[in-house]
């Protein structure tokens, strides 16, 4: 393949993705240096805004189910509203909750776990089986593709690609031993949506060439203008080869909940349910009962938008054009280009000890190229999960020591 910057590049084979915590790096960097002020941590996606007020009472509302293992596949309450959420969110037709939704215990494991299951799936590939990744990414994606014996592909995705994977540079030979192509719409850690036509086009390659698409979905209601367009709008009727991956974590501030769902193509869900059934953690039933009541309640999904509104323009206020950073159109992360400061870690070393203000560097959540660049490298990531108060005041100080 190419060198060029829209080229996706082979870098690690199997036995070789599974990267390290890109936290336990972070820690690491920053472990002999004191914070120069009061610590305010925005290196972590944890969402601080207040738990929904009807969380507790249903929780309490069926402590004897605690005495059962709950059902893999989800207790019917749960599937049924996630799937009803689905169809309203997207104007899509209703998932069959029967054989088109499982209940994950978060998207993480259901993310991890859905490589595996995949390389079952698909019909034998052409050549050394494939995951594609773009890059920079979530770390459970490589993770699952090297537990499922496949090559990582990662795919740039830079402001060249417009922060999502160039799905020209995909040839043929790639896509024929494709098993998987991860996509988060909106994108972490760059906020970029990809419009319906692009999801379009993806799900076209991937009927073509009988790949699965895993649409990582966790942000899309943390959005500041339009709706993001979803994996099951790009499908049509039949949802073959596509599966989303919902959370409550983020759109509902559950983080610690660890409730999500898989919902889309019944053939392969049928694959991932006979793989969870040995592999995978089940969701305690009280637990469903907060998610069936969260997807039936946009009142606490409207004001928790409203909140990271409020923080961008702050930031918007505070951070200006600085860093090459615009507005993204969803997420609630800032991707700043410090490449004038250092770098990643330089930066990231910088704002703790001059302003104890803990970030992500870009470079522990991307993937270095055959040509030892790292499309990471040059950015921080920055989330605005903290109250109105903290974030103004952490950009501030952000601003005080970058310049």
């Amino acid at each position: 393949m190419s060198s060029s910057a829209a080229d996706p590049e082979i870098v690690s084979a199997p036995g070789t993705a599974i990267g390290r915590s890109p936290f336990v790096r972070l820690n690491e960097l920053l472990s002999d240096v004191a914070p120069g002020k009061p610590p305010i941590v925005l290196s972590l996606g944890e969402p601080q805004h207040p738990v929904p007020g009807f969380v507790a009472e249903i929780l309490g509302s069926d402590i004897a189910s605690l005495g059962r293992y709950p059902a893999g596949k989800g207790t019917p309450a749960f599937r049924t509203a996630a799937a009803q959420w689905l169809a309203g969110r997207y104007g899509v037709r209703m998932p069959d909750p029967e054989t088109e939704i499982l209940v994950l215990n978060g998207t993480r494991e259901g993310l991890f776990l859905a490589a595996v299951a995949a390389r079952r799936f698909v019909a034998p590939r052409r050549g050394t089986p494939a995951v594609l990744v773009p890059n920079p990414f979530y770390a459970v994606y490589p993770a699952g593709a090297d537990a499922a014996g496949c090559e990582t592909v990662f795919l740039p995705a830079t402001r060249e690609t417009g922060f999502l994977p160039d799905l020209d540079a995909l040839d043929e030979a790639l896509l024929a031993r494709t098993v998987a192509f991860y996509l988060a719409s909106p994108a972490n850690p760059q906020g970029a949506v990809a419009e319906l036509a692009y999801l379009s086009r993806l799900v076209s390659l991937a009927r073509r060439h009988g790949f699965l698409v895993f649409a990582d979905e966790c942000y899309s209601e943390i959005y500041t203008r339009e709706k993001p367009p979803g994996i099951l709008e790009a499908a049509g009727e039949d949802f073959a080869d596509v599966v989303v991956f919902q959370s409550l974590s983020k759109r509902s501030n559950l983080p610690g909940l660890r409730v999500g769902f898989a919902a889309g193509d019944e053939r392969f869900l049928k694959t991932f349910l006979e793989l969870r059934n040995v592999a995978a953690p089940t969701v305690p039933v009280p637990a469903q009962l907060v998610g069936a009541a969260a997807y039936a309640d946009e009142a606490h999904v409207d004001e928790n938008r409203r909140l990271y509104a409020r923080k961008f323009e702050i930031a918007e206020e505070i951070v200006g054009t600085r860093y090459g950073w615009v507005r993204p159109a969803g997420g609630f992360y800032l991707w700043l280009d410090v490449s004038a400061h250092g770098g990643s870690e330089q930066a990231t070393l910088a704002l703790w000890r001059e302003a104890g203000v803990k970030v992500l560097p870009g470079r522990y959540i991307a993937r270095d190229r055959a040509d030892g660049s790292n499309p990471g490298a040059d950015f921080i990531r920055v989330a605005i999960v903290q109250d109105e108060e903290t974030t103004a005041e952490a950009l501030r100080r952000l601003v005080a020591v970058l310049g």
